[in-house]
């Protein structure tokens, strides 16, 4: 039985609770100010179509309304969560349907509110043709709940036996449900071998990622015993919550393994064992959005491979071709990776570079020249800055080689070595179309950036195969040079090709590959925060600024 079978929804990073505040507000009522509501509408990453997610309550007789009703949003640090915040003045002799009780909307992505000092923006309503429509505030706030890490030790007893020769190498899987009656994975325990009676490692696991914030939500646990090809034996499943399982910290609690199946066909059928839960316990800790609201910022640095074997940017099969009508691979990659970390970067500005070309006038080689051609200051302003100097030196330098991803790595590793306050984060965004030429010093660049505030997005474009690239992802194992091991992992590879829609639609593919390459910066960037012991910040003053009410 595969056990990646079940509903692959993943958990969001946590939950956001929105307040909403508005100042200086379009008058639409005669003889008394306007009545104030707004309705948030959140956009399908599909479809493209903006739905009602919500209102706040009505408030009567004000142009700057601080509304008590809260959205409650789940928040994907790896998705572009797009939000439209749309308010209207209510009569209540009305519905909201009419053009004339529109007093103007606000676009922004759930990102840009988090990013934002102190997680707190505001914005300028539009909407209303020749009129200022006034401003929308929003601040976020994470649910308090969301910051608990439960930590459990469990045994089991008398288990049945599966194997031939031996007894049952068994282990645990855990399942949250989600609302639609789907199961999801969320952990695993460690296989102990040859034995009826295993006692499990204890292991640690975010509460929200058991139940997702719902206490009484069904947790399903299975037993298997461990088979070496994969085709692992069902011994039992038993199911609890996560109020039950924490009621178990002054207590043992005893379930019992049951195998419906076995219940079915034999009539004296007891259990297939039972599981005990020897210890529970919840911490608290720091969280991704602790930090972003206490002002870390993520810096975005981009590096693009110009070596020959990308194919001559003028010919359509150049990975690099500028088509008039559609995005290159390497720009799809860069603007779905980009357009999201944007949103925690306040100043807007990215240094990009390339590598593997030579360059005018004298013909000299760089593996890491400044896309924009200032060697000064190779800041580009925002994303569409970037694929404009990208674009610019496509049509300037001259594609060559060999692809050598260790000066670039070691350029970012000099600027992250130089902040270690916790008040910045790094990412390098690596866009390669193949073979690395220099793997040993880009091992070693990496063990050494390892200890830095610094993660690594490699992307591989086209169809070459990338077997070395995924030895740098130490998933499985840890990179290692010269008898050195990296400190943690942070080097992200995915290839391209495996996201790109059937359907040729490009904004679902930029979607699925961000989703991806930015799944496990929050956890990079909090093992790095973890291992230095630095505590986010408080964050800077977030409640809105009184208005005085106009006479």
């Amino acid at each position: 039985m595969s056990l990646s079978g079940a509903s692959e929804r993943s958990v969001p990073a946590t939950k956001i609770e929105i307040t909403v505040s508005c100042r200086n507000l379009l008058d639409l009522d005669t003889f008394s100010k306007s009545d104030p509501m707004v309705v948030l509408y959140t956009q399908s990453r599909a479809s493209q179509e903006w739905r009602e997610f919500g209102r706040t309550e009505v408030i009567d007789n004000t142009l700057n309304p601080d509304f008590v009703r809260k959205f409650v949003l789940d928040y994907f640090f790896e998705e572009k969560q797009n939000l439209r915040f749309d308010v209207y003045n209510v009569d209540s002799k009305t519905n909201i349907s009419k053009p004339k009780d529109f007093l103007g909307q606000a676009f922004l992505a759930l990102g840009e509110v988090i990013g934002g000092q102190g997680s707190r923006v505001e914005r300028s309503l539009t909407g209303v043709p020749g009129k200022k429509c006034g401003t929308i505030l929003l601040t976020a706030e994470e649910l308090s709940n969301c910051r608990d890490i439960a930590t459990m030790q469990l045994c089991a007893n008398k288990l049945d036996k599966k194997d031939f020769f031996g007894k049952s190498d068994p282990f645990l899987v855990f399942y949250r449900s989600n609302e639609d009656g789907t199961f999801t994975i969320c952990h695993k325990t460690e296989v102990v071998k040859n034995t009826l009676n295993p006692v499990w490692q204890p292991f640690s696991i975010p509460v929200r990622a058991l139940c997702n914030g719902d206490y009484d939500r069904t947790v399903k646990i299975d037993v298997y015993d461990w088979d070496r090809d994969g085709s692992h034996d069902f011994i039992g499943e038993f199911t609890t919550s996560y109020r039950e399982l924490s009621k178990a910290q002054n207590q043992f609690t005893v379930y019992e393994v049951l195998n419906p199946r076995k219940k079915c066909k034999k009539k004296k059928y007891v259990n297939s064992g039972t599981v005990t839960l020897l210890s529970f316990s919840v911490d608290s800790e720091f969280t991704f959005v602790d930090y972003i609201k206490g002002g870390t910022q993520l810096n975005f640095t981009v590096a693009i491979d110009f070596t020959a074997s990308n194919g001559n940017p003028l010919q359509p099969t150049s990975l690099h071709y500028m088509s008039p009508y559609q995005l290159s691979a390497y720009a799809m990659a860069l603007k779905a990776v980009g357009e999201i970390i944007q949103d925690y970067d306040s100043d807007k500005l990215f240094p990009a570079y390339g590598f593997g070309a030579k360059l005018p006038p004298e013909g000299r080689i760089s593996h890491q020249f400044p896309l924009n051609n200032n060697d000064e200051d190779p800041n580009c302003v925002g994303i569409e800055g970037v694929l404009e100097s990208y674009f610019q030196s496509l049509r300037t330098v001259q594609l060559y080689g060999p692809t050598y991803f260790a000066p670039v790595i070691n350029q970012v590793a000099r600027a992250a070595a130089k902040i270690s306050d916790g008040s910045q984060y790094y990412v390098l965004l690596i866009i390669t179309d193949g073979v690395i030429s220099d793997m040993t010093q880009t091992k070693e660049a990496i063990v050494s950036a390892s200890s830095l505030p610094m993660s690594i997005i490699i992307v591989g474009v086209g169809p070459a195969m990338f077997e070395a690239m995924e030895e740098l992802d130490g998933d499985d194992v840890r990179v290692s040079s010269r008898g050195r091991y990296a400190e943690r992992d942070i080097v992200q590879f995915v290839p391209f090709r495996d996201y790109v829609d059937r359907s040729g639609n490009q904004v679902l593919s930029m979607a699925r590959l961000a989703k991806d390459v930015l799944a496990e910066i929050p956890e990079q960037l909090l093992s790095y925060m973890r291992t230095r012991d630095i505590q986010p910040r408080p964050p800077a003053n977030s409640s809105p600024t009184p208005a005085p009410e106009q006479p």
